[in-house]
């Protein structure tokens, strides 16, 4: 919500883009604190309304986009599909949640074990919130737009992959929020991958593990366009 910009971690739709003949649209989405919620997630959704009105021009199957996030990005994706979905479109195929930040009160089991260890923590989790919303954060007065975790009916979405490590502060919404999409009737496919870090398979890319990780993702991305 607070750092990075349209070319951070766009190595992995990049591959995605080689291997399956895609076309890739980042986002330089407004950050937080000087445009706090809702103008990331705002800034998200017009960009996929122009991507959508844009496909012909782009070589675009209109039918088959697919929206990407890892992170806060995953978290922004998220949002963007509720967005989509309470606005009547534009239709989405798929959803990507990369280890996504969907839980501004920071009061799961796993946002107190990752406190003051690790690339994002318990801290750094309330200093990304509180810049998003302020005062508001941990309140009643959030939408599910800014924290889908909020959300208790994820009907009527695009199926999704969510995938998380154990060792990171989103485990438990992360599992949550794929469980609350299995509740509504949705489809979702869930990974969590033992002893992974936040961001482990963009730090460590020879590691097992993020071959695992990244291998799943291609895997389902792969079956969903083949459908």
């Amino acid at each position: 919500m607070i750092i990075g910009d349209r070319f951070t971690g766009v190595e992995v739709v990049l591959d995605w883009v080689e291997r399956l003949q895609g076309v890739c649209v980042s986002v330089e989405y407004r950050l937080a604190p000087e445009f706090p919620d809702p103008y990331p997630v705002e800034d998200c959704y017009a960009a996929l309304l122009w991507t959508a009105e844009h496909a012909a021009e782009l070589g675009v199957d209109p039918d088959r986009l697919i929206i990407v996030g890892a992170s806060a990005g995953g978290g922004l994706a998220a949002g963007t599909t509720l967005l989509a979905r309470d606005r009547q479109g534009p239709a989405l195929a798929g959803q990507v949640l990369i280890y996504p930040m969907l839980d501004d009160r920071n009061d799961t089991v796993s946002a107190h074990q990752i406190d003051g260890v690790g690339v994002w923590d318990r801290t750094s989790n309330e200093t990304g919130w509180s810049a998003l919303l302020g005062e508001r954060r941990g309140t009643a007065d959030v939408s599910i737009y800014a924290a889908p975790a909020r959300a208790t009916d994820l009907a009527g979405l695009p199926p999704a992959f969510v995938d998380v490590g154990t060792a990171e502060v989103f485990r438990d919404e992360d599992v949550a929020y794929a469980s609350t999409i299995w509740a509504s009737g949705g489809v979702a496919e869930l990974h969590v991958w033992p002893g992974g870090f936040h961001g482990f398979d963009l730090m460590a890319p020879q590691a097992v593990l993020s071959r695992a990780m990244t291998a799943a993702r291609t895997a389902w991305l792969t079956r969903l366009l083949d459908s």
